[in-house]
């Protein structure tokens, strides 16, 4: 047993992309094929449109200028500016500039400038031969000259249609280009667009100094008063208050500071008193009359500064030392001794009355002191007092004094602002110049045909083959047997050409010819002659069936008189296998009832059900075809338009069933007509009768093929009726004409007769436009080999 290697994922990759590439191949070649006509004709109109473009347009000529920002420039100019008027220089800076050189403004103060009103190119017609027609049917219709403000409008419009402006990549450089009929013109409106910008710019420069300027000088003498009102408030609440200042300190702060020096003094003052008084007492306690007080007063004599109390102990000290000197030369008892004692008890005594004096000065002296500290003390809480209130008052002074000095200092940066405000409206500067002046142009820049032509080359194929797929996408009918089967879940059994006699259509206007030529009258030889009456459903004698020739079916020009004349031909061979497909449906040999419908009328199905009869008739098979559509019995008026009875009488038993047969000479084919008078508003009952039911049984054992011509799906529901008759459908499609819709529809609303289907042919083919709607497969519809096997067509 052979083991055969899947291919490798690279070679599987490889194959896919080449049956990728080949089918986009092929479907674009099929595109062209089935719209080449669509294609050359708009490619031609489109090439046709750019030549008489080419030869009807005025030649314009395009003058360039260039227009810098001066990065510099505005960088000085921001560092003067007022009140920050202008703005850091960005990206969104550039394009606005761009978009202010294509403004109204711009464009009205140069059409004003160069009085463009005037020209004919600005205000009249334009547009070469086409626009001087307009123009000339709108003169006629105008009731009267236009104003001056419909000329400025109009030339304003052709003014910004030919303007284009531009920044060049990233940089600060502006490209201002003019589209004129004279290049001397388009180079003088590209300059004075330039120009005029540059003076929009100072003149708003100018503008915005001057408002700022008398807006400043509002502001500033509203701050002036405010300041000074403001200012005039400090010093009301100070006098309020009671609050001075003097080098910048208040008052009430001073004075409580000298205050409380004044208390400390006071108080060291107290204190020193206080300890003279106190050594005095001490020194006064101690004197017991034995001399201790001269060595107390001695020990405090230089602290006292008194003179007296010096003076007293330096006498006692001078008795003392003599009484000593005495007492060891003239002894302790001696008188003069003793006087001396006594002169030295009186010494002590007056210094004693002395510091008692002195005590009392002391005394004194503490009590000034102590009411001197007593006075600094209410003095310094009155003052501390005081001072508590007016810091109090001073929050609100502080908040007076900062909005005084913030309104002068705004008033004083306003006036700065005022000042240099001022100093711009004298200032002419802009950051915008012009680098490049606009020269007249040697060539014309439109129209070029360079440009024009191959763009409307390329144009046209474009919409050429926009056009063709648009057709495609919005092409709902069946072209191809693969279609057919992709949306119909049939087999394309048969693909049968579109056949025309004299001009006519196939189907509809051979059907339409025949009825109209027999219509009125029996066709040659088809004399009705009364055959022996036998029961309805038995299958006729050979006397009946020689008797039913005798009623010879007629076949005018039409495919059913075709396929016997070119037996060989595709549509013939498309029929046999039809044939075979329906021999090869099923397995039982009872299903030789075949149903042939279509979702519309005039789908050619009643000529393809004659056709087909023909062809199995025509191999020497018992055939027989009925025309089933009650309603429009479209084979009758073709084939027995003469005829009396048919499948209704022969149903109702009115008429025996070899009285109402026709047969076909030439191939023994029986017909069976369906002869009405008027419309049957419920012709699905009589397929649903028993009576029905019956006559089929008996016809299928006396025929070996019944063929049953019915009547389309999608306006009646006579073939849902059919079930019980019918072994097998199968159905026309006009190709090109029958919408997909529709088909799957009218299946759909027949589930009965979808699931016995054996298949759909395309019938009324264009055989040379399916090979292109099928490229793949174009060698199946169409080879010049095919005659070596009878082809004819």
């Amino acid at each position: 047993m052979l083991n055969i290697t899947k291919p490798t994922t690279a070679i599987s990759s490889v194959t896919q992309e080449y049956t990728s590439a080949e089918e986009t191949l092929q479907s674009l070649k099929g595109l062209i094929g089935r719209h080449v006509a669509l294609l050359v004709t708009v490619v031609l109109v489109c090439v046709l449109l750019g030549g008489v473009i080419m030869l009807t347009t005025p030649a314009r000529f395009t003058a360039t200028g260039l227009l810098i920002i001066d990065t510099k420039k505005v960088q000085t100019i921001q560092q003067q500016a007022p009140l920050g008027t202008e703005s850091p220089l960005d990206t969104g800076t550039v394009d606005s500039q761009v978009e202010i050189l294509q403004s109204e403004t711009i464009a009205l103060n140069v059409i004003k400038q160069l009085r463009l009103t005037e020209l004919d190119e600005f205000v009249g017609p334009g547009g070469g031969i086409p626009g001087a027609i307009l123009g000339a049917i709108r003169s006629l219709l105008s009731d009267g000259p236009r104003s001056d403000f419909e000329l400025t409008r109009k030339a304003l419009e052709k003014f910004q249609k030919r303007l284009s402006v531009k920044r060049l990549g990233l940089s600060y450089v502006i490209q201002i280009d003019y589209q004129s009929e004279n290049p001397d013109r388009a180079a003088k409106i590209a300059n004075a667009v330039a120009e005029a910008y540059i003076n929009d710019q100072l003149e708003s420069k100018y503008q915005a100094s001057r408002r700022a300027a008398i807006w400043l000088q509002d502001r500033l003498k509203e701050l002036r008063t405010q300041a000074s009102a403001a200012e005039r408030a400090v010093v009301q609440y100070k006098a309020d208050n009671n609050i001075v200042d003097t080098g910048g300190r208040l008052l009430n702060e001073q004075q409580l500071a000298e205050i409380n020096s004044a208390l400390t003094i006071a108080r060291a003052q107290k204190a020193e008193a206080q300890a003279r008084l106190d050594r005095i007492n001490g020194i006064l306690q101690k004197d017991n009359g034995d001399g201790t007080i001269i060595t107390e007063v001695g020990a405090v004599a230089d602290s006292l500064h008194n003179d007296v109390i010096t003076r007293l102990r330096q006498q006692y000290l001078d008795l003392s030392n003599r009484e000593a000197d005495w007492s060891n030369r003239y002894g302790p008892q001696h008188l003069a001794v003793k006087n001396l004692r006594d002169q030295m008890r009186e010494i002590r005594r007056s210094i004693g009355d002395e510091l008692k004096r002195i005590a009392e000065t002391y005394k004194s002296d503490l009590e000034i002191a102590s009411s001197k500290e007593d006075s600094t003390q209410k003095t310094l809480d009155q003052t501390v007092k005081a001072s508590n209130d007016t810091s109090q008052a001073q929050i609100a002074l502080r908040e007076l004094e900062s909005n005084a000095q913030s309104y002068r200092a705004l008033a004083d940066n306003f006036l700065q602002l005022y000042m240099v405000s001022v100093q711009q409206q004298s200032f002419p500067i802009t950051e915008s110049r012009l680098i490049t002046q606009a020269t007249p142009p040697l060539k014309p820049s439109f129209p070029n045909m360079l440009i024009v032509m191959p763009g409307a080359l390329v144009g046209g194929i474009a919409l050429a083959f926009g056009l063709a797929v648009f057709r495609d996408m919005s092409d709902r009918a069946f072209r191809t047997a693969s279609r057919v089967q992709r949306e119909l879940g049939l087999d394309c059994i048969a693909v049968l050409p579109k056949l025309s006699f004299d001009g006519a259509k196939s189907s509809r206007g051979v059907r339409g010819m025949v009825a109209r030529a027999l219509g009125k009258q029996a066709p040659d030889g088809a004399v009705r002659s009364p055959p022996p009456q036998r029961p309805a459903g038995r299958p006729p004698r050979e006397d009946e069936r020689l008797a039913a020739i005798d009623r010879p079916l007629v076949f005018r020009p039409s495919p059913m008189r075709y396929v016997m004349e070119a037996p060989f031909s595709r549509f013939a061979e498309g029929l046999r296998a039809i044939k075979l497909a329906a021999d090869l449906h099923g397995s039982s040999r009872t299903n030789n009832v075949l149903g042939i419908t279509s979702a519309l009328p005039n789908e050619g199905k009643s000529s393809t059900a004659a056709s087909l009869a023909r062809v199995i008739a025509h191999g020497g098979t018992r055939t027989l075809l009925i025309d089933g559509d009650l309603r429009n019995p479209s084979l009758t008026k073709q084939l027995t338009p003469g005829a009396k009875a048919g499948l209704v009488d022969v149903i109702s038993g009115d008429v025996a069933l070899q009285d109402a047969l026709w047969t076909d000479p030439e191939t023994g084919l029986d017909f069976l007509p369906v002869v009405i008078d008027q419309w049957l508003p419920h012709s699905h009952e009589i397929m649903l009768w028993q009576a029905t039911e019956k006559l089929f049984a008996g016809l299928r054992g006396s025929y070996d093929r019944i063929i049953v011509d019915l009547p389309p799906m999608a306006p009646i529901v006579d073939v849902r009726a059919t079930n019980r008759l019918v072994d097998s459908y199968l159905l026309i499609v006009e190709w090109g004409k029958t919408k997909i819709d529709v088909v799957q529809m009218a299946l759909n609303d027949a589930p009965n007769v979808t699931e016995r289907t054996i298949g759909c042919v395309l019938n009324k083919a264009n055989m040379k436009a399916v090979s292109r709607y099928d490229l793949r497969h174009s060698e199946y519809y169409g080879n010049s080999y095919y005659s070596r096997y009878g082809y004819v067509d």
